[in-house]
């Protein structure tokens, strides 16, 4: 069982009940948002760190998943 329940999407704030939504409409699992809906503000400051460094350099972020995936299948990460 989980630590942290799944927040209801009036729960949410309205930043992550959009996001719930958009996810929902690309036919993904509002899960996420509706968890990390516990701690707003941390996760808004994750993604302001995160993003920029995902989608800028000179290497795109397709290659940089697909290398995220190799590495974790090399030390057996299946999560």
């Amino acid at each position: 069982m989980s630590r942290l329940n799944i927040l209801a999407k009036d729960q949410l704030t309205p930043e992550f009940a959009a996001l719930a939504e958009q996810a929902e409409a690309f036919n993904i699992h509002a899960t996420v948002s509706q968890v990390l809906g516990h701690c707003p503000d941390m996760t808004q400051a994750f993604f302001q760190f995160y993003l920029p460094w995902h989608e800028g350099g000179v290497v795109p972020p397709v290659i940089k998943e697909l290398v995220r995936l190799k590495v974790a299948q090399l030390n057996s990460c299946f999560t």
